[in-house]
């Protein structure tokens, strides 16, 4: 079957009903189940807080939950990577902190997520009013589709008889009163005072340099892309004119503040995110950025850590354009030229030099781009990919970080790694390969400064800057290493058929007006494991070939497809994107499975 046609009638699934042992968030206490949610339309969310994906998501999803409040109810089930990601305080500052304001499953074991053999982070499932599932996304870029298919169904099931209407589970928690909310970056300014990105209040907030007493509030406080507002804004770096640069995160789009006139005003992005095949350079205010969590100058110019779509980029305040600058928009670990390495989820940076210093939040690794002739290439100082994260000091090469948000030059040529998933603050050294932790009993540490001897760190998740004096000598830790703990889908020796299921939404198509609508990227961890079927091309279902004598390892698989809505009648129909990028675990074993399906939008 080709992979992109439509998908054939299945019979009714029931849907499986909603387990997880963390409980529930934001229902007043009460535990939910599928016959407390009998008669709405209900969007279920897999997701994890790590994964910029699934953040996206959040706020594509936040229109339709406004806009059908009465008849939709939206349910996030939270399905961790990392370890921290299991800590169930840890689930609910998440949800505060992104404003998630439907009910939240907490299923640490991955209980649901196996139910509805889910494989990617994010995926939703749509259950209709009666209880069955209706459709299955992975990825994002569906809000379009979603919300066509809730308008269906209303009109389907107010016909007959089966849709109820009225507030849903939904419990606000009680707002805590702190002078800073889930910060993000700092920056010292000119003054000695400090500039902090007060993420989840939407704001920067200038603090005297004791790192406590507020002297002024920037911004309205309420989300929004007007011109004293932003959206969960992150990264800040001192220009050479004396201004901040501001990472507007969730407006996608950099934004300069004046400390001397209070003028806020934006320079790069559209207020829109980035989607594949939108252009990548040219004049800053007219292309669209993906999620820039960081930045910083360095050779010249402003770099941007691209979270959203896996790169590096570059703003030049003298010209006013953007550019990339590393990365492909592949999802991994790999070094070499910059136009062919590969990040996940880039969130933070610093320049020291002749380097410029980057932490790999998804690869939990501490990278660095460096001068390659008349270019630039990317290296790996510490970690290995995708899947293994830790607390482990030691040589470089076999030390671990977990899910590192933050970095920091320091002095001696070396590096503080705020180690964000691991509450601490460490220590690599290049002169000697080495790895230390500094220190430990941090709160999901996200950035720290320098003021004089001491280092001041970002303790996001206690809500405050903690000043520390930088050690002498390095605390003893016990080392722990971690791999993502999903169970492996069992397939057969031989030849494997991949096949990404896409079908279009209703009264969408696939738009091949410019060529083929869709695009798929195979590779594996190890390499060794295919040998045949990796690399690009442009059909959704493609034969693997497996190698004899590996029996495990990780497909990693990414898909895109192009959809336009389908009116003859429309000379300009609006046009969506539809990308997932998959880490499957497998398991190589007589009996197993020939064909591996991976729902992109439809149903398996």
């Amino acid at each position: 079957m080709n992979a992109a046609s439509p998908a054939p009638r299945r019979p009714r699934v029931r849907a499986p009903e909603l387990v997880g042992k963390g409980g529930w968030i934001n229902t007043g206490g009460k535990n939910l189940t599928l016959a407390d949610l009998r008669g709405k339309c209900v969007v279920v969310d897999f997701w994890t807080f790590c994964c910029v994906n699934c953040l996206h998501v959040l706020d594509e999803l936040r229109e339709l939950e406004e806009k059908h409040r009465d008849t939709v109810v939206i349910i996030g089930v939270h399905s961790p990577k990392f370890v921290h990601e299991a800590d169930h305080q840890a689930v609910v500052d998440a949800v505060e902190r992104y404003e998630v304001h439907h009910p939240v499953l907490d299923d640490p074991e991955l209980a649901t997520w196996k139910q509805y053999a889910v494989r990617a982070w994010p995926t939703l499932v749509v259950i209709d009013p009666e209880g069955y599932v209706v459709a299955q996304h992975a990825g994002e870029g569906h809000a379009h589709a979603l919300a066509a298919l809730v308008e269906e169904l209303e009109t389907e099931h107010a016909a007959k008889g089966t849709l109820r209407r009225g507030d849903g589970p939904y419990v606000a928690p009680e707002p805590e009163a702190t002078d800073l909310r889930f910060p993000g970056k700092a920056v010292v300014l000119p003054t000695g005072r400090f500039l902090v990105s007060d993420s989840t209040r939407h704001q920067l907030v200038e603090l005297e340099a004791d790192g406590e007493t507020v002297v002024r509030r920037i911004g309205t406080g309420e989300r929004g892309f007007g011109p004293e507002s932003f959206s969960e804004p992150q990264g800040l770096a001192l220009l050479p004119d004396g201004k901040v640069l501001v990472a507007d995160t969730v407006n996608h789009a950099l934004r300069t503040y004046d400390p001397e006139t209070g003028v806020i005003s934006t320079v790069a992005g559209t207020g829109r995110q980035w989607m594949q095949g939108q252009p990548t350079s040219g004049p800053a205010r007219e292309v669209a950025l993906s999620s820039p969590w960081d930045v910083a100058w360095w050779a010249d110019r402003v770099w941007i850590a691209m979270a959203g779509v896996h790169q590096l980029w570059t703003y030049d305040p003298a010209t006013g354009t953007v550019a990339v600058a590393a990365g492909t928009t592949n999802e991994g670990l790999v070094d070499g030229p910059a136009d062919e390495a590969w990040f996940a989820q880039p969130s933070g940076l610093a320049a020291a030099g002749d380097r410029l210093w980057l932490a790999d939040s998804e690869t939990s690794a501490l990278r660095y781009v460096e001068r390659d002739g008349d270019g630039f290439a990317v290296r790996t100082a510490v970690g290995t990919g995708l899947f293994d994260f830790g607390h482990r000091d030691g040589d470089a090469a076999q030390a671990l970080f977990q899910h590192p948000l933050g970095v920091t030059a320091l002095p001696d040529g070396s590096v503080a790694v705020s180690d964000t998933y691991n509450h601490a603050l460490r220590r690599y050294d290049p002169a000697t390969g080495e790895v230390t932790t500094l220190a430990t009993d941090l709160r999901e540490p996200s950035d720290a400064v320098l003021v004089g001897d001491d280092i001041v760190v970002v303790e996001s998740a206690r809500h405050r800057l903690t000043r520390l004096r930088l050690p002498e000598e390095a605390v003893r830790v016990e080392a722990v290493a971690h791999r993502t703990q999903r169970a492996a889908t069992d397939i057969a020796p031989g030849r494997l058929q991949l096949d990404v299921v896409f079908q279009a939404p209703a009264g969408q198509k696939l738009d091949t007006r410019y060529g083929p609508s869709t695009r798929l990227l195979v590779s594996a961890t190890p390499p060794e494991l295919l040998a045949e079927g990796s690399g690009a091309g442009t059909d959704l279902a493609r034969e693997l070939v497996l190698a004899d004598g590996v029996t495990e390892g990780v497909l990693h698989v990414s898909a895109m497809a192009a959809s336009c809505d389908d009116d003859p009648e429309n000379e300009y129909p609006a046009c969506h994107m539809h990308q997932q990028d998959w880490g499957v675990p497998v398991r190589v074993v007589a009996g197993g499975a020939e064909r591996l399906p991976l729902v992109l939008a439809g149903l398996a």
